[in-house]
């Protein structure tokens, strides 16, 4: 700063140019490495524009208007799949265990609302490298800051509508949703699911007749935690839906996503009892059960399972708690863990 400032000094004979930049300029400039360092989200949001921005220039030089539909998006979409992947596999060991498990047509995602869903964002990341596109349901006030239009239509996050994300899996695409939402993500404690009397999900499954995919990543509120649940906090995020509260962290700890076997469509289920009741199938007659050992199906069991029972089922099997950000790293190591 010293070297930056005489050549201001020598460039317009301001003789007090240093003493000014020394008690003005180096605490904002600390102020804003603070903000860099401390603020993930702020972190976040910057590199997004800078992605926006890009695809922008992008879009003006390939002449495209219609950046969500468009093919020339694939590849932009799948450089920034690899730059998201490469980073979650160094950074925090990310893994996906029961691959097999998706479908190989559309489905509804439903995932636990961590902080930031970083975890979520590598999942994308790993179906788009595969070739399999993933749009992803986020709040409305996201999608309408200033900047970020095109980079969410290209990656294909947006405010979806009911008939929007039918229509979506009737496309044969994949559709994921956090039904918590916000909610979820600021005031939860410990793994808490928060989805209320929250069923649209799984009315829309049932209108586009898919199965649902329960999927979970453990040690997912190790990343970033947040700081100031409160009642009042709690108040004025139930009345303006816009809070959201300061983060911390970005902490290499170790993730794996681990999918849990589809929820299939019945027609006979209503949205509610999908979303969060227990229902019940009969076991198959032996005289209807399929003849030879080689056209057999592998029973998935009598219970089926519906969204929230089997996300907190992959959750208590899965992930340790209380949460601790210490055995989260220490996982990163741990040769007996990668072993089971």
């Amino acid at each position: 700063m010293s070297w930056f400032s005489q050549i201001l000094e020598n460039w317009i004979s301001y003789p007090y140019l240093e003493e000014y930049l020394t008690s003005v300029v180096h605490p904002w400039w600390l102020l804003m490495l603070l903000i860099l360092l401390y603020s993930p989200l702020i972190c976040s949001l910057l590199f997004c524009w800078a992605l926006s921005f890009l695809l922008h220039i992008y879009r003006k030089m390939n002449n495209q208007q219609e950046s969500d539909v468009s093919k020339i998006w694939e590849k932009p979409r799948k450089l920034v799949a690899q730059v998201v992947h490469i980073f979650g596999k160094i950074w925090n060991g990310y893994e996906v265990i029961g691959m097999e498990h998706l479908p190989k047509g559309p489905g509804v995602i439903i995932f636990y609302h961590s902080v930031t869903t970083t975890e979520y964002n590598f999942l994308v990341a790993k179906l788009f490298k595969q070739q399999r596109q993933c749009y992803s349901v986020i709040d409305h006030a996201l999608y309408r800051i200033p900047g970020l239009r095109t980079f969410c239509d290209v990656i294909g996050l947006k405010d979806f509508s009911k008939d929007e994300c039918v229509e979506i899996l009737k496309k044969g695409h994949f559709l994921g949703l956090a039904p918590g939402g916000g909610r979820e993500a600021n005031f939860s404690n410990d793994y808490n699911i928060m989805w209320g009397k929250r069923t649209g999900f799984a009315r829309i499954a049932l209108e586009a007749k898919v199965p649902i995919i329960p999927i979970f990543t453990q040690n997912c509120c190790e990343i970033f935690r947040n700081i100031g649940k409160t009642r009042l906090t709690r108040w004025l995020y139930e009345k303006t839906r816009l809070l959201y509260l300061p983060i911390y962290g970005g902490f290499p700890v170790k993730l794996r996503t681990y999918i849990g076997e589809p929820i299939p469509y019945d027609p006979n289920i209503t949205a509610t009892e999908l979303a969060e009741k227990d229902f019940f199938s009969p076991p198959c007659a032996p005289e209807f059960a399929p003849e030879g050992p080689s056209k057999a199906t592998p029973p998935v069991g009598d219970s089926v399972s519906t969204t929230k029972t089997a996300i907190e089922n992959l959750r208590d099997k899965y992930q340790k708690r209380p949460g601790s950000i210490l055995r989260a790293l220490s996982e990163r190591f741990d040769k007996h863990y990668k072993t089971n």
